[in-house]
């Protein structure tokens, strides 16, 4: 039966007396060495310690959110953008007969595989290098749009732009996911949220881009220009990337069984599955909703965009709140806006185009999960544990992903209101987002208050202040 418990392994001491550390690239031999090293341990309710600790935090750092932020645009930005190919696909004839359900699982398997390969970069990233590891996504990520354009079969595309694209991002993503965090204390979850932000900014591009391109010049070109994009800026962004995990001594193994022991990490696990099945719904269906209630695909191209542009300015502000507020709470109540906003903006407003835009712009919310996944894992098992515990995470994620679109092809009917099924289903996904997350900040208070060790005879008093938790102010 998992268990409430503290992180297994005190992070490294970063409070004081720091002499030297050691800023390492797995991927070279040699090492920059700063006379202020170690960022310091900053406790987010002490405002002088997190004073010393934004002063005291490398430069280099905001170098990392810049390359991390690029690299986030070319990949999870591109897969936002998805929504705009996959509906080309449905409504313009390419590809004799498409079933929809096929397309579907197309667009989950190149999310999906993005974060199955976590484990292998996690194992190629201490082996091989951070550098290295960015460079084989690299390759692999644009090797699969160019092929795709050459695709005269369904199951062409499947290889190339689902299978080989969504490796690509899968290595260049994971290898990347942790590294902002170690740069980072005091403003960590602010510093980890621009560089999600680059997903939002991305998508904005990309999914006006891309429409566009199809448009003017076509199918196959619009692919490969992508392609070569996407290679230029991120193999710019792995020449200047750099990690901390020889001076952190970050663990990277692949799957500890342990975790599954503890109720915080379970809790963990299940806000991260529901938040993505909602999410991914909404991501892939929206610019097909927006033309199946009676718009043009230049409309849902819109929709798209201000959708991802809600992320691009959203995220940050997400993280800023989080060092603030506490990274649990902004999650948790990121989690809460997101089930409103599909039950009280997009069911009953969807149908007009202005209900549409004005849900789009609550876009952040519906993926609070990405800027603050690496603040809260840290929060869960420490920076030290944090690639180990992000491996099982976005691997866990994989069912979610590829399911949520062709769940959401299942439920959809003919007809200007055939979304219904589908509303109400990404609503749930995110209430009970909402409630896995809003049980762990429970679980972390209640293991606070050191009622964790609590004697047998005061399991019920331990058992109701758990519950009491729930309703309990407090920064977290």
């Amino acid at each position: 039966m998992p268990t409430c418990q503290p992180n297994d392994v005190e992070e490294t001491k970063e409070d004081s007396g720091h002499n030297e550390s050691v800023f390492a690239n797995d991927s070279e031999d040699t090492t920059v060495v700063q006379s202020e090293t170690q960022v310091p341990q900053a406790r987010q309710d002490d405002d002088g310690a997190s004073t010393i600790a934004e002063q005291e935090e490398p430069r280099y750092g905001w170098v990392i959110v810049v390359c991390v932020f690029v690299i986030n645009a070319q990949t999870w930005g591109l897969i936002q953008s998805y929504g705009v190919f996959l509906t080309f696909y449905l409504r313009s004839g390419r590809f004799a007969e498409p079933r929809p359900l096929t397309l579907a699982f197309m667009a989950g398997l190149a999310f999906a595989t993005a974060l199955l390969v976590c484990p292998i970069a996690t194992l190629m990233v201490p082996k091989a290098g951070l550098r290295p590891t960015i460079l084989f996504g690299v390759l692999l990520q644009s090797g699969g749009l160019i092929a795709a354009s050459f695709s005269t079969e369904l199951w062409h595309l499947i290889l190339s732009q689902g299978l080989a694209f969504g490796l690509g991002i899968g290595f260049l993503a994971n290898a990347t996911v942790s590294v902002t965090p170690q740069w980072f204390v005091a403003r960590r979850s602010f510093a980890t949220a621009i560089t999600t932000a680059g997903s939002g900014t991305g998508g904005l591009v990309y999914a006006l881009a891309t429409d566009t391109m199809i448009e003017n010049i076509g199918l196959a070109w619009a692919l490969r220009t992508l392609g070569i994009v996407s290679f230029v800026v991120n193999t710019a962004a792995a020449l200047f990337i750099k990690d901390r995990n020889r001076s952190l001594k970050s663990d990277f193994a692949v799957f500890k069984l342990d975790y599954f022991k503890r109720l915080d990490f379970v809790l963990f696990l299940a806000w991260g599955a529901f938040s993505q099945l909602g999410f991914a719904v909404l991501i892939l269906s929206l610019p097909d909703y927006v033309q199946s209630v009676g718009f043009s695909s230049h409309q849902a191209s819109i929709a798209i965009a201000l959708f991802n542009m809600s992320q691009a300015i959203g995220r940050p502000m997400i993280g800023l709140g989080s060092d603030r507020w506490g990274r649990l709470n902004v999650a948790g109540l990121s989690a809460l806006i997101a089930t409103a906003t599909v039950f009280l903006l997009w069911t009953p407003a969807g149908r007009h185009y202005a209900g549409i835009i004005v849900f789009s712009l609550f876009g952040a919310f519906a993926s609070s999960m990405w800027p603050t996944v690496a603040p809260v894992g840290a929060e869960v098992v420490g920076i030290r544990y944090l690639p180990s515990a992000l491996s099982v995470f976005w691997t866990m994620l994989v069912p979610s992903t590829l399911f949520a679109e062709p769940i959401a092809i299942s439920i959809k009917r003919p007809g200007r209101d055939g979304y219904i099924g589908v509303q109400v289903f990404t609503g749930c996904m995110f209430l009970l987002s909402f409630i896995s997350l809003w049980s762990l900040r429970a679980c972390k208070l209640t293991e606070e208050s050191g009622e964790k060790g609590a004697a047998p005879s005061r399991q019920k008093q331990t058992h109701r202040s758990w519950v009491g938790n729930w309703t309990k102010i407090a920064k977290i």
